[in-house]
């Protein structure tokens, strides 16, 4: 997992964004968080660098980080803190993760298809116009989620929790939900098609019911 540094500046309590010894791997230096960082630039600079220059990511933490037009495919991240990250215009595909945490990140006009992500934490994240058809997203909490013209199409999303989210315009066609939890979710043009909801924690309204059998 990543390393728990806090922020060198001392009132705050933001975990540090990882920092990178003389040979290119992830070091144990204390370092500032991004706000209180002196050159948030040059963080983000390294960043980019060590993540198009490995396969395999193992505790990285970049929190408040702001990813646009990289690509991630057939990356792996494991153990590693996304926290209050911003997503833009991402297209890969065969991205995974692994025990990694995503919480009140932003992803907007991405394109995960074929990922796997699983053991993650999401929760609080705005999804906008994010597609992860054909993906594997078991036993992720993805509680009080915000998700607008959203697809996850194909996907198996086995064991996962979307309690207290927001979902609109939003599909799950096809998906394996068996014992994924909706409880107190709010849900307009939701479509649960060819799906097995009878084995989810959920109780679809009217509308879904109409949707389903179109």
């Amino acid at each position: 997992m990543f390393a728990l540094n806090k922020c060198l500046v001392y009132s705050c309590n933001n975990l540090a964004i990882s920092t990178f010894n003389s040979e290119k791997n992830i070091s144990k230096e204390k370092n500032y968080c991004l706000d209180h960082s002196p050159d948030p630039g040059k963080i983000q600079h390294d960043i980019y660098e060590y993540i198009n220059s490995h396969e395999k990511i193992i505790g990285l933490c970049v929190s408040g980080i702001t990813f646009q037009d990289i690509n991630l495919s057939d990356k792996k991240f494991f153990g590693c803190n996304f926290m209050h990250c911003t997503f833009k215009n991402i297209h890969s595909q065969n991205l995974f993760s692994k025990l990694c945490i995503f919480d009140f990140a932003v992803f907007s006009d991405c394109n995960l298809i074929n990922s796997n992500i699983n053991f993650s934490s999401l929760a609080g994240v705005k999804f906008i116009h994010t597609i992860f058809t054909g993906s594997e997203l078991f036993q992720n909490n993805f509680n009080g989620i915000n998700s607008f013209q959203t697809a996850f199409d194909d996907s198996n999303l086995h064991n996962s929790s979307f309690i207290k989210s927001t979902l609109e315009n939003t599909s799950f066609r096809n998906c394996n939900i068996k014992n994924t939890n909706f409880l107190e979710s709010t849900r307009t043009n939701v479509s649960f098609k060819m799906c097995n909801d009878k084995e989810a924690i959920i109780e679809l309204n009217e509308e879904e019911k109409n949707l389903k059998n179109t």
